[in-house]
């Protein structure tokens, strides 16, 4: 038996960085997938292995079953409801990490691998098992692929598990029920602590329900968008450094706390319009195009504050410029300073024009992918090897 689960990306519509400081923001799941494909070997392999193949990066890990046993069978039980993985179980992983000997210019990775060893451990228990990890998102973007892969890891555990209840006989992808995406996506939470140490939970809860969430102070809202949505994502290649950018803001807000309040509530009545614009019922195209002419004012706008907050990069001013040649609006998504830029496709576009800013941004060493926005969260599809 295999169990594959493919989890979409997310972006941020509008208020990042603003949101840390009280503000409302939008996010939003987008149409590009990790997929995670998750096998039980036959009994007639004779080793007991687990075995993690990132088949993107052309990397493998394994492990003895025993191995793991033996780190991490102190920590983990018969565990049956989503737990934080203990620090000295973390000491634990990060020695079986070691074992893998990642090489230093991926050594990104290896939270994720730590991730994949607690949650497949946790949730199947200590038994060989062979995963196999595939994206389109790009790694470190800002696009939440950190969260997609902890999202259809644990969608794909939970149903060959047994966890959860679902239509084996099904075919094609399915959904889980509710009450199932709420357990998946707290044992997702918890692999995105081992990555990244305190998340929002944003990502993850985007990536397993999908559509769009509203959140402020930490209360997060499932809102459904009525705009058939759909933007170039250009990822700049420019890394850059999230808590430096972050902090950056905060130290501009002491340095002009009424200037910056402003530009914060300003950002905040953003958010708010967008979220009630994007779910008024839409009678046809005339009133397709009035709110996306709208929705594009506002992200112009909230473009412009992030450029107040001292976020932008020229990267993403190259971006903006190039768009803008075509009459088409951008804002960046995420940290900034660098990562990735939204540009907003109206549905009457032509595609010639499209063609022409895609050309032109991959000129400048860009990568470009069109997305919908704010569609499917995860889904599970199984097939029989037998």
């Amino acid at each position: 038996m295999e169990v594959k689960a493919r989890a979409p990306g997310k972006i941020i519509l509008a208020g990042e960085h603003a949101v840390v400081h009280g503000s409302t923001a939008v996010a939003a799941s987008v149409d590009l997938y990790t997929t995670v494909s998750v096998r039980l070997p036959s009994s007639s392999d004779e080793n007991e292995i687990v075995k993690l193949q990132l088949k993107d990066l052309e990397l493998e890990f394994s492990w003895p079953v025993s191995r793991i046993r033996e780190a991490l069978g102190v920590f983990v039980g018969a565990i049956s409801s989503p737990t934080t993985c203990p620090a000295e179980c973390l000491k634990s992983i990060a020695s079986l990490v070691e074992d893998q000997n990642i090489p230093e210019v991926k050594i990104g990775l290896a939270s994720g691998v730590a991730a994949f060893l607690w949650l497949c451990s946790s949730i199947l228990g200590f038994v060989p098992v062979e995963v196999a990890i595939t994206s389109e998102l790009p790694l470190g973007s800002g696009l939440g692929s950190s969260a997609a892969f902890c999202v259809a890891l644990s969608a794909a555990l939970l149903a060959l598990s047994g966890s959860v209840n679902v239509d084996r006989e099904h075919h094609g992808w399915m959904v889980h029920k509710e009450d199932e995406l709420d357990l998946l996506n707290k044992w997702a939470f918890e692999g995105e602590k081992i990555i990244h140490g305190k998340p929002s939970g944003i990502d993850n809860t985007v990536s397993t329900y999908g559509s769009m969430i509203k959140f402020r102070s930490g209360n997060l809202t499932l809102i459904k968008s009525n705009m058939p949505l759909k933007m170039l994502i250009t990822n700049t290649k420019v890394g850059r450094n999230t808590k430096a950018l972050v902090a950056g803001v905060s130290e501009r807000a002491i340095r002009h706390p009424d200037a910056m309040k402003s530009v914060f509530n300003a950002v905040n009545s953003i958010s708010d319009e967008l979220s009630i614009l994007i779910q008024s019922p839409i009678h046809d195209d005339v009133s397709l195009t009035e709110n996306e002419e709208k929705l594009a004012e506002l992200m112009e706008m909230n473009q412009g504050l992030l450029q107040c907050m001292g976020v932008s990069h020229a990267s993403i001013e190259t971006v903006l410029r190039t768009s803008l040649k075509y009459k088409l609006i951008s804002k960046l998504t995420g940290a900034g300073g660098g990562g990735c830029v939204l540009t907003l496709l109206p549905n009457l576009l032509s595609g010639k024009v499209v063609d022409e800013v895609i050309a032109e941004l991959e000129s400048c060493g860009f990568e470009c992918f069109i997305a919908g926005i704010g569609g499917k969260g995860v889904e599970i599809s199984f097939s029989d090897l037998s």
